[in-house]
């Protein structure tokens, strides 16, 4: 049976919130939060906080996480989990972003559950979003997909084009087998991903598929310091604690 590591990349100069893994929710730092969280997975055998940054290093150290320092150049959460990947030894990679504190266990499951085929190199999320309000905001990202459930496209903008009654919503969590992760650490930017800011466009620039699951828990990523209070009522209510 395959070996599946869950690695939390996290950085402390935020430009939009600096300083946001250490931020408190209802008296926890943020990246506890989602380090608490991701131990729920039960096909993880081992959950790793990777950062550049002593203060996250420290703060992590002080309730009980792995933690591990990675270099300071890196450029995306991607090239910082690649880094921490390349010296375990498992055949899965999970990356779970450091801003979602409500996800939930079996969304990772269900990506490491994919990755157990190794035809498959990469897995991600995605949730059917029925309301249309979110269509238009380019900080929802969406994706299309092909009758095999693999991703055509994701985008800032509303597609497919026309009306529909729902539209897939994607939610930003990966699996990879290692060995691809490392494989595609080594790509470079390609034109759509630079048009839409989006790194899991250089997959399919490449030509290697995604394999899309659908899930049913919905996530709130902390973006902004008006997110904590929204995660704090949440949690507040009981259902996400």
């Amino acid at each position: 049976m395959k070996s599946a590591i869950g690695i939390i990349p996290a950085r402390y100069g935020s430009k939009r919130f600096p300083g946001k893994p250490l931020a408190p929710i209802l008296g926890k730092p943020l990246i506890q939060r989602v380090y608490e969280r991701s131990l729920q997975a039960e096909s993880l055998s081992r959950v790793v906080i990777a950062t550049d940054d002593e203060r996250i290093f420290k703060a992590s150290k002080a309730f009980g996480a792995s933690v591990e320092m990675t270099s300071p150049l890196h450029v995306s959460g991607t090239a910082r989990v690649a880094e921490v990947a390349r010296r375990s030894e498992a055949d899965i990679v999970v990356n779970i972003q450091g801003d979602e504190p409500l996800i939930m266990g079996e969304m990772v499951d269900s990506l490491v559950h994919a990755l157990d085929d190794d035809s498959v190199p990469m897995a991600t999320l995605y949730i059917k979003e029925y309301d249309r309000r979110c269509v238009q905001d380019p900080n929802i990202v969406k994706v299309t997909r092909d009758s095999r459930g693999n991703a055509l496209y994701f985008s800032r903008s509303p597609i497919p084009y026309g009306t529909h009654e729902c539209f897939l919503r994607h939610i930003g969590l990966y699996g990879y087998q290692k060995d691809f992760l490392l494989c595609y650490e080594s790509l470079g930017r390609g034109e759509l991903e630079k048009a839409e800011n989006l790194e899991q466009l250089r997959a399919l620039e490449n030509g290697y598929r995604i394999k899309l699951i659908e899930t049913r828990c919905s996530t709130l990523s902390v973006d902004t310091p008006d997110d904590i209070l929204k995660v704090e009522n949440l949690l507040k209510k009981g259902s996400n604690d």
